[in-house]
């Protein structure tokens, strides 16, 4: 009987324009755990020639990437494997010569995907592993193609792939290694000219956020957080790193902070590209996605397909089953902060993203309990911020680990952090906290008839004091509850009616 029914392993191996990659993963309650990933610089695109025929080195340090690859497939059933080729190899005319060794060496299939079905799976991937509600703007910079993608949910309804890319635009705009004006603006012009044909059916349809899914945005994100700044993307951040970057002479003297040899090569080139994109099709802001191509090949073949479950929602089911989370008790402590939170309307203005933190949060609080009581907080803070959770960013993540460092017991201010506005991130603490108290017998049927009530500087929470007098435990605790929060700043006063 096949064990692998129980936990199925997938792998997914992306033979990319400037990287090859293979990701191994297993399923566990509708999610997706990471087992290994293998990423070598193969720099495919580097290897064409004017001719886009690719050379004989290209290929060979393909092959010798593949070699290892290839150790890792042999116990994972053909049906869960999927490779695909992209933008380097549908453009040369002597892939076939690469790719019938690189399929002896794998004993699978490898799939040349076009442009569009590449931006397809790529949509999916992003829509599978990123929060956000609403019509939303993709892009993905890879080696020799940019895709660029709008869709809403889990439908895509644009579908772009533009010859742009970080490997090809090094090779045509900065072969001569130098970080000049000149070779900047030239780069960034021609992916403009590039952009130019889909400027009006993007503008048409229109989107409500964007997200980057690639090396590229990724990288410059690790550089704008290592330089103090938050995880949003902007015009006027890219410029000031190219700013930087024109400081140095040449490529090879690159030394900005945050940025990692490996990504250096590239990194004017991807720079440029998405400077064009954000002044041509005038983005605002752009996060990092959680996913992309290969997760979207994974998700394409686990074909229970989850289209209709919030991405959140999905990574929170999963969490509480892998850590044995009382998930019934946990509802009942979301339920009530969130009828806390529906109380202090409408003085406290609080937007969508602020109420889906909430409920995670309560969804979670209890996450660390299974490692210890003791230091559960601090058991929380490190699980939520070192696993991943499709659906929520570095920031958000790093916002619901300080959280649950505090839900219980001994309160402190929360750290800086760039998910929420400062008040609207207090304001999710001092709920949960209250909630965890109000639901402390675990019994939805005990739950005690409070109500929250809101002015300019203090909270109330009022309670009848024949209830609090029948439950001296609770009693006892709001009241140091409202000592600790008033002593931080925050006034809290118990109200007891008749």
């Amino acid at each position: 009987m096949e064990s692998c029914a129980v936990s199925p392993l997938y792998a997914a191996i992306d033979l990319g324009s400037n990287s090859f990659h293979m990701w191994i993963v297993r399923e566990v309650a509708g999610s997706v755990h990471t087992l290994a990933k293998i990423k070598r610089k193969v720099r495919l695109a580097a290897g064409l020639n004017s001719q886009n025929e690719l050379s004989q080195e290209a290929m060979q340090r393909g092959w010798e990437c593949l070699s290892l690859f290839a150790e890792r497939l042999q116990d994972i059933p053909a049906e869960r494997i999927r490779i695909v080729g992209t933008a380097a190899l549908r453009t040369a005319v002597n892939a076939d010569d690469f790719l019938s060794r690189a399929t002896a060496i794998l004993n699978h299939p490898i799939d040349i995907i076009p442009g569009e079905e590449e931006a397809r799976i790529i949509y999916q991937g992003v829509a599978h592993t990123s929060g956000g509600l609403g019509k939303r703007l993709v892009v993905d910079i890879g080696g020799a193609s940019t895709e660029v993608i709008i869709g809403e949910g889990f439908e895509a309804r644009a579908l772009t792939s533009l010859k742009i890319g970080c490997v090809t635009w090094l090779e045509g705009y900065f072969k001569d290694r130098y970080l000049t004006a000149e070779n900047f603006n030239a780069a960034i012009q021609a992916a403009k000219e590039a952009i130019a044909p889909i400027v009006e059916p993007y503008s048409d349809l229109s989107w409500e956020h964007c997200v980057g899914a690639s090396g590229t945005v990724q990288a410059l994100q690790e550089i704008m957080v290592a330089q103090g700044m938050d995880e949003l993307i902007t015009l006027s951040k890219l410029k000031r790193l190219q700013r930087q970057a024109m400081q140095y002479e040449r490529l090879e003297d690159l030394d900005i902070e945050g940025l990692t040899l490996e990504r250096a090569l590239v990194f004017p080139s991807g720079l440029s590209i998405l400077i064009a994109l954000f002044e041509t099709l005038k983005i605002q802001t752009m996060t990092l996605a959680g996913g992309a191509l290969r997760e979207g090949m994974v998700y394409d073949m686990m074909r229970r397909q989850m289209c209709h479950d919030d991405v959140r929602n999905r990574t929170i089911s999963s969490l509480q089953y892998r850590f044995q989370i009382d998930s019934e008790h946990a509802v009942t402590v979301a339920e009530t902060a969130m009828t806390l939170l529906d109380d202090c309307q409408p003085l406290w203005q609080t937007d969508d993203q602020t109420r889906s933190l909430l409920h995670a949060s309560a969804m979670l609080h209890e996450i660390g309990t299974g490692i210890g009581f003791k230091q559960s907080g601090d058991h929380a803070a490190y699980l939520i911020q070192h696993l991943d959770l499709p659906g929520f960013t570095r920031a958000q993540k790093h916002l619901l680990g300080e959280v649950l460092r505090r839900y219980r017991d001994n309160l402190t201010s929360l750290p800086e952090q760039h998910a929420l506005p400062a008040v609207n991130a207090v304001r999710i603490l001092r709920l949960l906290r209250l909630a965890v108290i109000l639901c402390h017998r675990r019994d939805s049927q005990h739950q005690p008839p409070a109500r929250l009530s809101v002015d300019e500087s203090q909270l109330t929470l009022e309670l009848p004091q024949a209830w609090l007098a029948a439950n001296p435990l609770t009693d006892t605790e709001l009241h140091q509850e409202a000592h600790r929060q008033t002593d931080l700043g925050w006034p809290l006063h118990i109200n007891l009616t008749r």
